[in-house]
């Protein structure tokens, strides 16, 4: 892959990275600590629950990302997905844990890394398709806490993008720029 090219897709990978990041953190910052263990319904995931897997998710794929498989021996993925009481401070503990790992293994790949090879659970993939398919399962992830904030803050939610019936002066201010 073209060097300018593999340099400008790490850039992008890396900002969209940062971006979920940040929208995750302001979606837990407006949500009640007693939310943070709640389910919707019998099947579903808290938020606790949602962390802890994105938290084992990133530590798993992103350490030794270019040289062991992504899916480690000594990760429980099916643990991640037990209900447990947690305090907040222990919830963004796991929540910084996983995304140090990312963002430090994000920050070291070089261009050349971009046309290597790695595996997950045994399947070799291109890093491109490594790094689209880990950030689309961050984003659906990150979704999920972002609605499960929303709807246990209710009325008190400040919005995480443009308000409703907003799109037009939001618009208009980015041309202003």
């Amino acid at each position: 892959m073209d060097s300018l090219l593999a340099s400008a897709l790490l850039d992008a990978a890396r900002s969209r990275y940062l971006e979920y990041k940040t929208l995750g953190e302001r979606a837990l910052a407006q949500c009640h600590d007693s939310a943070l263990a709640a389910v919707i319904t019998p099947n579903s995931n808290s938020i606790a629950v949602i962390v802890h897997h994105l938290s084992g998710n990133f530590r798993s794929r992103w350490t030794d990302f270019l040289t062991t498989d992504g899916e480690k021996a000594d990760r429980n993925r099916d643990e991640e997905f037990v209900e447990r009481l947690v305090t907040r401070d222990g919830l963004m503990q796991w929540w910084e844990e996983g995304w140090t790992v990312c963002l430090n293994t994000l920050e070291a790949l070089t261009p050349d890394d971009v046309s290597r090879t790695v595996t997950i659970r045994g399947q070799p993939l291109s890093v491109v398709d490594a790094l689209y398919r880990n950030l689309t399962h961050t984003s659906y992830h990150v979704g999920q806490i972002v609605l499960l904030a929303k709807a246990f803050a209710g009325d008190n939610w400040d919005t995480l993008s443009i308000p409703r019936g907003g799109s037009e002066s939001y618009t208009q201010e980015l041309r202003q720029r």
